[in-house]
């Protein structure tokens, strides 16, 4: 037998989408995707954001819905910075997948999120998150966990849904 010897190979310059990385889906985020697509929350929000845009100037902004589940995605993973979400995003293929990228656009940077913070008033944001509290307040989520033990009912480290007390829509709501 004679030695085998490593040959150089030249690397295929295109993947097809099959051949990308593949993740476990998150059942939280795919449930809330599913619900904001009910809700139409992509052109409420765009109907609420308009009077804050210029019609036809300049590029086009980070979409309005695709913003809102950024600051989501930033509140259930107790992500605080801008910049930490863009980050977050940016690696997590079910994140990217909850905000409607493909995989060959990037996540929206932090400083564009930082200027639609600065362009919208408070009262949009409250209103976007009001909106996502109902469902919470009806129970849709009753007993998901987002991180650790903390459950979606009120946020206490317990093990148990028992325990929780009702109101966590509003304790999203009152922080927005």
């Amino acid at each position: 037998m004679s030695l085998g010897r490593r040959k150089e190979q030249q690397r295929s310059m295109w993947l097809s989408y099959d051949q990308f990385p593949q993740s476990k889906r998150h059942v939280f985020y795919e449930r809330l995707q599913k619900i904001l697509r009910q809700e139409d929350v992509d052109s409420h929000a765009e109907n609420l954001c308009a009077p804050f845009y210029a019609e036809k100037l300049g590029r086009n902004s980070i979409p309005p819905g695709r913003y809102f589940r950024m600051l989501l995605i930033g509140y259930f993973e107790g992500i605080e910075s801008e910049r930490s979400i863009c980050w977050g995003c940016s690696y997590s293929l079910p994140l990217r997948e909850f905000l409607g990228l493909a995989t060959s656009e990037t996540v929206p940077d932090h400083s564009s999120l930082c200027r639609i913070r600065q362009r919208l008033p408070l009262e949009v944001l409250h209103e976007m998150f009001c909106l996502c509290a109902a469902h919470f307040e009806a129970g849709q989520f009753a007993g998901w966990q987002i991180s650790g033990d903390q459950c979606l009912d009120c946020g206490c480290e317990c093990s148990h849904e028992e325990h929780c007390a009702p109101g966590y829509g509003r304790e999203l709501c009152a922080d927005a």
